[in-house]
């Protein structure tokens, strides 16, 4: 398969200055791009497709280039969507049969602001059912395939953002991290990752999962690309009451990052060849215990001994609430599901059964064809925990623990170290089907990744290294970053300082 014409640039920077001297198009990156989709279909990333609304799109942006006109920072660059973002002309279907067919009469803010940036979108991405899974095998249309070895899955939810970055089918997509969503895949498929703090972009227009975990962000190759698409979509949306007018002592608005993350690659180029010295990277002993493969152990501790040459200093820290995150996760979360699903009823939203004699039997019907096995065992879950007998005794004490939680990472972070680091996924990328009959063992692939949610802080999935032996050698590993809230911009600088100094984020697999 020939390679989309932005591949040939390393990133959006690149990109944007290629367009600005018109020594490429935006309809030339649009069509390339289109043919390489078309050409990876058994990867299954996309769930939709529409070449006419691309490329007048990529027009728009070639119009507006060649005019002279102000055009946004990413104008004529070819990007994405996760399919639980509602897009105008675009099915919108978070996966699922229950909304199968649907086009949202408006675009969710992530994709207005990408819009209005002059991005040029390509298409919707696979993801598990209503962003419900680990492996995105739970989705209604057929699970995607992690372009690094097709036997595997590319992580979920957002498994088919990851797989197009990792095929280069996209330059970046929009992602969303409920329980390491962005960060899991991110580390599956090779690519980088971000999960912002909770509530510095909107949710507008974002299909609800768990609406106090959910967060959107963006996929891409590597850390210099996230800051161009996560920076142009965080800021205060009024139509989200969860959306922060703040972040700290500065407003919640577009170029916030940015400038943080400039600041912080100008002081570690002022450092010279330790560009992060003095930084003290927290090492949680619960992340290195039992249940961490050996070769995912060995890929980051080579990526922290990375570190230390650039400067920085371990410091062993304790997060003692890290194996409690699992049960109090999913019992929140369902918890959040079962309410946000429930406008599902055959009525007001999604499929209608075609043969019923009552209301009751229509929504019953409707809601068991419409929902896949999943997404049922997560609302009856969450339905039996919120219920009468039962709030206090699993979700006030859920709630409790997610407190104690994000103390236990204010209490590292505040004074013990200034970033926390470590795997996101105790192994590597599993088999299509090895655990698609056992869900606690799927809930547990999450243990790195929930307790961020929980706390509502920033995290960063980089690719790191890959696994040892026969099948693991082709498959990626994650580092995970994670800082206190609002360090975006300073997460993506220690991340960039490590790619610039590696080269695993520039490896493509095999197969592409």
């Amino acid at each position: 398969m020939s390679l989309p014409l932005h591949t040939e640039f390393d990133g959006i920077a690149a990109l944007r200055i290629a367009l600005a001297e018109r020594r490429i198009s935006a309809v030339d990156l649009a069509q390339s791009a289109l043919a390489a989709i078309d050409a990876r279909r058994d990867l299954n990333a996309f769930l939709d497709v529409d070449a006419d609304l691309t490329l007048a799109q990529a027009r728009a942006a070639d119009a507006a280039l060649a005019a002279g006109q102000t055009a946004g920072s990413l104008a004529g660059i070819p990007i994405a969507h996760k399919d639980v973002f509602v897009t105008r002309g675009w099915k919108t279907t978070a996966a699922s049969k229950m909304l199968e067919g649907y086009v949202s009469p408006f675009d969710a803010t992530v994709v207005e602001r990408l819009n209005a940036a002059g991005a040029v979108t390509l298409g919707k991405l696979n993801c598990d059912e209503f962003a419900m899974g680990s492996s995105n095998e739970n989705s209604a249309y057929g699970p995607v395939l992690n372009p690094w070895d097709t036997r595997a899955v590319p992580g979920g939810s957002s498994g088919g953002s990851a797989a197009a970055v990792a095929a280069g089918l996209v330059v970046g997509a929009t992602a969303t991290d409920t329980g390491g969503s962005i960060r899991q895949p991110a580390a599956f498929c090779g690519v980088s990752g971000i999960k912002p703090t909770y509530g510095t972009v909107s949710r507008y227009g974002m299909i609800a999962y768990g609406s106090s975990l959910d967060q959107a962000g963006p996929i891409a190759r590597h850390a210099r690309d996230l800051v161009e698409l996560l920076d142009p979509i965080m800021g205060f949306d009024p139509r989200d009451s969860t959306s922060l007018e703040h972040c700290g002592d500065k407003p919640n608005a577009s170029g916030r990052l940015r400038d943080e993350f400039d600041a912080f690659v100008a002081q570690a180029q002022a450092k010279g060849d330790k560009p992060l010295q003095g930084l003290r990277i927290g090492i949680p002993r619960e992340f290195f215990g039992t249940g961490l493969d050996a070769d995912v152990a060995m890929a980051v501790d080579t990526a922290l001994q990375q570190f230390e040459a650039l400067g920085a200093v371990r410091v062993d820290i304790s997060l003692p609430r890290t194996e409690l995150s699992i049960p109090a996760y999913y019992v929140i979360a369902p918890a959040e599901a079962s309410s946000n699903l429930s406008r599902y009823d055959g009525v007001r939203y999604g499929h209608r059964a075609d043969q019923y004699t009552g209301l009751a039997e229509m929504t019953s019907r409707s809601r068991a064809e419409g929902f896949g096995p999943e997404v049922q065992r997560r609302i009856l879950l969450g339905t039996y925990v919120l219920s009468h007998g039962y709030y206090d005794a699993y979700y006030l004490q859920a709630q409790k623990l997610r407190r104690l939680i994000a103390d236990d990472y204010q209490k590292a972070l505040g004074s013990q170290c200034d970033v926390i680091v470590g795997p996101v996924a105790p192994s590597v990328a599993w088999n299509l089907g090895e655990k698609s009959n056992d869900p606690t063992a799927m809930y547990l692939a999450d243990i790195f990744t929930l307790s961020l949610n929980l706390a509502g802080l920033p995290g960063v999935s980089i690719p790191c290294g890959f696994g040892q032996g026969a099948v693991n050698a082709q498959r990626p590993v994650g580092l995970q970053i994670i800082g206190n809230y609002f360090d975006e911009g300073r997460l993506l600088g220690i991340a960039d300082a490590f790619q610039k100094v590696t080269d695993w984020h520039t490896r493509r697999p095999a197969t592409v």
